[in-house]
């Protein structure tokens, strides 16, 4: 029996089910926006991150699968400097919401890593009852370089923690490029070489900086394999994100959100294509999601059991997972579809399209 944490604008809905028979087992904070969810694998404990506009940024968790919750501290900026180089930071001091998630490595229990909006990146070292701002990162000269990508100000999306060494962690963030640290933290270098930005002036398109990758995942089996869906493209990298390598855009569309990797087979990913960043719905009204088995020199289109006529679903960065056997997917819309594939994306079964829309989608 799998379980799906499904994260939406009016609640964090757990599905149940193998095959073709699932359902919804459980729904909380109904009514409430969950922007991240994170099942932590080596201690099956729960997390969930709300945005609640007025009442500000929550974060919970459940130690028993989400039967109880308990609210622990969220991710919070500390007061900004009245004086010094930080008094002028024209960046908001205030979390505006959870982006991202990420347990730490299997040596170090209890330490959790949180991205946020704007970009500031936390540290937790005992299961969320606090949190810290990784200062190295924030007060990083090339910060103030960096600008929203469908937000007022940069966030991070994407965090990867290298199975081999969980000092080693990869960000992903809009915009502000790739970062990544050897010393947990202490320093961080700019590893977005051979990204281009199309959205920028010729003279600066190639300024890692202030690149958009939209989402960055890691093979777990070879960990110096990565995938990112850019704004403007799809990219690989095959030496840990020092050089990536753009992949020839496929049919029918190299624009999207979302993006998955194989965590046995670095080799095989996937990829929910949009029409383009000016009109993102399906193209031609057709959904289909693309996978390449031979590291982006080929892919295929499927759509059996997805919408082919009058589609209009977006599956947004952190709405596309794959279980840990690489052969079930799962995927929902901005439109509250909600869809599975058992057989590595060839085939889906909808399992619902009256579901609020949808953020995330994990599984456990």
């Amino acid at each position: 029996m799998a379980t799906m944490l499904v994260a939406s604008r009016k609640g964090l809905f757990v599905w149940e089910g193998e095959g073709a028979a699932w359902r919804i087992a459980a729904l909380h904070f109904a009514g409430e926006p969950v922007t991240s969810v994170l099942a932590d694998p080596r201690d099956g404990h729960w997390y969930a991150a709300l945005r609640l506009g007025h009442f500000g940024v929550k974060l919970h968790r459940s130690a028993d699968r989400g039967r109880s919750w308990a609210e622990v501290a969220a991710p919070a900026f500390p007061p900004k400097p009245a004086e010094g180089p930080m008094a002028d930071d024209t960046t908001p001091w205030s979390v505006d919401l959870v982006w991202s998630m990420a347990a730490g490595g299997a040596d170090e229990p209890g330490v959790l890593w949180a991205g946020c909006l704007p970009a500031g990146l936390f540290r937790s070292e005992d299961r969320g009852a606090s949190w810290s701002l990784n200062r190295p990162l924030w007060e990083e000269p090339g910060r103030r370089e960096w600008f929203g990508g469908g937000y007022d100000h940069a966030g991070i999306h994407s965090i990867v923690v290298d199975p081999r060494d969980a000092r080693h962690v990869t960000l992903g963030i809009s915009c502000g490029g790739v970062w990544q640290t050897r010393d947990a933290g202490t320093s961080w270098s700019l590893t977005a070489q051979g990204m281009k930005a199309d959205y920028l002036p010729a003279e600066s398109a190639d300024d890692g900086n202030t690149q958009d990758p939209h989402a960055l995942v890691q093979c777990r089996a070879q960990p110096d394999a990565l995938w990112v869906q850019h704004h403007c493209g799809i990219y690989r990298s095959t030496d840990g994100g020092a050089l990536w390598q753009p992949i020839t855009a496929p049919a029918p569309s190299g624009f999207g959100f979302a993006v998955a990797c194989d965590p046995g087979n670095p080799q095989r990913a996937w990829f929910v294509p949009a029409q383009a960043d000016v009109c993102r719905i399906p193209v031609d009204g057709r959904m289909v999601v693309l996978r390449t088995d031979d590291g982006g020199r080929s892919f295929q289109a499927f759509g059996d059991g997805l919408p082919q006529t009058h589609a209009y679903h977006l599956v947004y960065r952190h709405a596309l997972d794959v279980d840990a056997t690489g052969r079930v997917l799962a995927m929902g819309s901005t439109t509250g579809g909600l869809w599975v594939s058992a057989d590595a994306g060839e085939h889906w079964q909808e399992l619902s399209r009256d579901l609020p829309p949808l953020s995330t989608v994990r599984f456990a």
